[in-house]
């Protein structure tokens, strides 16, 4: 039901979902990731069977066939969400749940120590498809009933409106995509950000692309904040373009935090593991390893299917 993140390599994408699987191969390769576990999709699925939830989660998804219909759609999501996050789990894997969480704590020296709570369904990362936004994750979770609480919401979130749309229109059922769950110590991140192994615009896979900001990297992700913008040369380190939030107040200057170097080594040193174009979130912390006197983590990397086939002379052509 559970697995520990230094167990996994990417060949457990099945069982925990690729978001946590690539990390646990990352983590062996000698990329700095945080400590933590995973719950299985088996575990998932058993969760369903045992509460009867497929033959009422089928019956609430029937009531909006038409996915173009956002409000009844969104309307069988929150039923379908529901139901789930008020579901009782079976006592062994709640148990099983709260003495691993306890010995993360052991492990860091903090009987509250702060997770994050992330999705990782099974085959949200294809060639054809990536579901990179669509499910939920939590940050700065304290204490088993907290975690045991974010773990039913990170599963619920397989039915969030958008991803019941988009699964639809790639002609996915749930039933192909368990939910996986990871449950990370949480980096207390002075800035952070993301990095594209090719530009998410143009397809040029000769440059890295860096965006970052102050504090936790989902601000980024989600686009609720204006961030600080580098294009970094793949092969001699070169600032191609810089862009700083124009409010100084509110920009992590990722140049001289140190972040655009460490992110470009991220990039590439994670899209050797991966083969093909990457993106990469990472965060940096108070410390003593980087320029800045930050360490830095990676939390998340995911392919960029639409780019995969395009080798980096073609790629690079692209305006």
């Amino acid at each position: 039901m559970l697995r520990w993140l230094s167990e996994l390599t990417d060949k457990d994408s099945a069982e925990v979902g690729p978001k946590i699987a690539r990390l646990g191969t990352l983590r062996a390769s000698g990329i700095e990731v945080p400590d933590g576990f995973a719950i299985t999709t088996a575990a998932f699925e058993r969760f369903l069977a045992e509460n009867d939830l497929g033959r009422r989660v089928e019956r609430e998804l029937e009531s909006a066939p038409d996915v173009d219909n956002l409000v009844a759609l969104e309307v069988a999501s929150l039923r379908v969400r529901e139901l789930i996050e008020q579901a009782q789990m079976e006592r062994a894997l709640e148990g099983a749940l709260r003495d691993a969480y306890d010995e993360l704590c052991f492990r860091h020296g903090d009987v509250s120590l702060p997770v994050a709570v992330r999705s990782s369904a099974a085959g949200e990362d294809t060639a054809t498809a990536s579901f990179a936004g669509q499910y939920e994750s939590y940050l700065g979770v304290i204490g088993a009933e907290a975690v045991l609480a974010a773990v039913r919401r990170a599963w619920s979130s397989l039915f969030v409106a958008r991803a019941l749309a988009y699964r639809a229109r790639q002609k996915q059922h749930s039933r192909e995509t368990p939910m996986g769950v990871g449950v990370l110590r949480l980096v207390h991140a002075r800035c952070a950000g993301v990095a594209f192994s090719a530009h998410p615009v143009s397809g040029k896979r000769d440059r890295f692309v860096i965006e970052a900001s102050w504090g936790w990297g989902e601000s980024v992700v989600q686009g609720s904040v204006e961030a600080d913008s580098v294009e970094v040369d793949r092969t001699d380190g070169r600032a191609l373009s810089y862009s700083l939030v124009a409010d100084a107040a509110r920009s992590a200057d990722i140049d001289r935090a140190g972040a655009a170097d460490h992110h470009a080594r991220c990039g590439t040193r994670t899209s050797a593991c991966q083969v093909g174009p990457t993106s990469v979130r990472s965060e940096i912390r108070p410390g003593h390893q980087s320029q800045a006197g930050g360490r830095s983590a990676l939390t998340h990397a995911w392919p960029r299917p639409a780019l995969r086939s395009l080798p980096i002379s073609s790629a690079s052509r692209v305006q």
